[in-house]
């Protein structure tokens, strides 16, 4: 990799560090291509990423930035994972360290916040965005729904007591 090159991840890799929501780092050695592939299909699924580049690169690109004592994480085979959503690269890596035992957490950053390993366990375990959304309408929602209810039920309990005078009528 010539000079150039590295220039270009490293500035990559300072855009991840400020753009992305939450970034998780993880070992992976002895993972096979199969599995990584994997990891970035689940990643992909969540509008998230998977990177994997050299810790002296990585270390140089978080210089300046609000998470850049994430660079003490970095050493031996690490693989970044991260997405917008601030939970979701937490919750597909919790995932997928439990069903793969040569991916292992290290941590991460959220913003300017370190995170450790429990600390990437915790916002895995928060709602999502979307979760959260769905969450927010459902309590608009209901109101109105109520509302709706409320208006007819008269007509409803009006029906019920003609047809029961109808009835009485008839008979």
């Amino acid at each position: 990799m010539d000079r150039a090159q590295k220039e270009k991840v490293v500035e990559e890799l300072g855009q991840i560090f400020e753009s992305s929501g939450v970034v998780v780092v993880a070992h992976y050695e002895g993972m096979t291509v199969a599995q990584m592939q994997d990891l970035r299909a689940k990643m992909r699924d969540v509008n998230g990423s998977v990177r994997v580049a050299k810790n002296k690169l990585a270390k140089i690109a978080l210089e300046g930035k609000p998470a850049a004592k994430m660079g003490d994480l970095l050493t031996g085979m690490t693989v970044f994972a991260y997405s917008e959503d601030p939970v979701a690269a937490a919750k597909v890596c919790e995932a997928y360290a439990k069903s793969n035992d040569k991916f292992v957490l290290l941590g991460g950053a959220m913003g300017n916040t370190i995170l450790d390993q429990a600390g990437v366990k915790a916002v895995a375990s928060m709602p999502s965005r979307e979760e959260l959304i769905a969450q927010i309408v459902s309590c608009i929602g209901a109101p109105a729904s109520n509302i709706a209810g409320a208006i007819g039920a008269p007509a409803a309990n009006i029906a019920g007591i003609l047809k029961t005078i109808e009835e009485k009528a008839a008979a």
